[in-house]
């Protein structure tokens, strides 16, 4: 899976493009701790089957999150205003879109994620590639768009899919000498992700110290 270095690499970037003169250590820190809360749920697998990828993976913590904010920013006293200010809000969206597109999404791209947890169980992944030839013209292969049905197979659920993590490296009972490998990079695109973001956020963190 993407690691958690990786996730806060995109959110680094979420937040230092949409954050203006709102962008800080501490905004920063808040953008990053809510990109956390989906790899959370790996601590729930060793006790919850299929927990991982699936029980803080779903599209309903977004959800809610964006629906407590918006009942909160209706309010005469909103608690976010009334704490933050108008630099709350903005860091609020901000953070809420980083959950989604940094938290969540970067798993649905790699092995999948259980998006509609609990309503719905069952693991979707996004592979596939899209290119033009000058022989087959565009070619697609994210979505299957033949007319003939593919062969059925068994869905992805919690009941039969187990994510590995370094929380529950291995799916039912480890044995005394299990690897429980924690990632750092995976891929050369993902090391030069996080060289990026790491250039970004550290200029945009400068520029708000000479702005001072």
């Amino acid at each position: 899976m993407p690691s958690t270095l990786v996730h806060f690499a995109i959110a680094g970037l979420i937040a230092g493009t949409l954050l203006n003169d709102e962008f800080d250590v501490r905004a920063l820190g808040a953008v990053l701790a809510v990109t956390a809360i989906p790899d959370l749920d790996a601590f729930l697998s060793p006790v919850i089957d299929g927990a991982h990828r699936a029980a803080l993976h779903t599209l309903l913590v977004p959800v809610a999150f964006a629906a407590l904010l918006v009942y909160d920013l209706r309010r005469e006293r909103s608690i976010v205003r009334r704490r933050f200010g108008e630099k709350g809000v903005a860091v609020g969206w901000v953070s809420l879109l980083a959950l989604v597109f940094a938290g969540i999404l970067p798993d649905v791209a790699h092995t999948g994620a259980n998006l509609l947890y609990p309503i719905h169980d069952q693991f979707y992944t996004l592979k596939g590639h899209l290119l033009i030839s000058d022989q087959r013209g565009v070619v697609q292969t994210f979505v299957d768009l033949s007319p003939e049905p593919p062969e059925s197979s068994e869905a992805a659920t919690t009941n039969n899919t187990h994510h590995p993590s370094a929380v529950d490296p291995s799916d039912g009972d480890e044995p005394a000498d299990v690897e429980r490998k924690l990632w750092i990079v995976g891929t050369g695109e993902r090391a030069l992700l996080v060289a990026t973001s790491a250039v970004v956020v550290s200029a945009r963190l400068v520029e708000g110290r000479l702005r001072r």
